[in-house]
């Protein structure tokens, strides 16, 4: 608490102090002392506490920034590939021709799940 400062240096300051304010005024001064720590802590908290809620926002600025710009930049992508993969002269196809359902394999034991083979050791 008090650094470098060993038991002998702070009791020399106490008595010091002792002889210097007196033993009536030095509990009255040891409380104002206290108060006045005691209101300096708190206001460096509150300081340190609304920095870091300032800092905290404009974090929040610079990310909600960075991540609208990489939404635009994916749709802009998307749009770009979309455009090439359909080649400039393509139109796109129309609703009518589009199946509503995805298109089925030709092969329909492909997705069948074979059965373990049975035992024939059995008693």
């Amino acid at each position: 608490m008090f650094g470098s400062m060993g038991w002998q240096e702070i009791m020399i300051i106490l008595v010091i102090a002792l002889i210097v304010f007196g033993p009536r005024k030095l509990p009255q001064l040891g409380r104002t002392l206290g108060k006045a720590l005691g209101e300096f802590r708190r206001a460096t908290n509150d300081l340190r506490n609304t920095l870091e809620l300032e800092v905290h926002k404009e974090e929040e600025k610079v990310n909600s920034g960075e991540r609208r710009r990489a939404e635009e930049d994916y749709s802009r992508r998307a749009a770009e590939e979309g455009r090439s993969e359909r080649g400039s002269d393509a139109e796109a196809p129309a609703a009518e021709d589009t199946p509503d359902e995805p298109p089925v394999a030709a092969d329909d034991d492909a997705d069948a799940v074979e059965s373990p083979p049975e035992d024939t050791n059995r008693q």
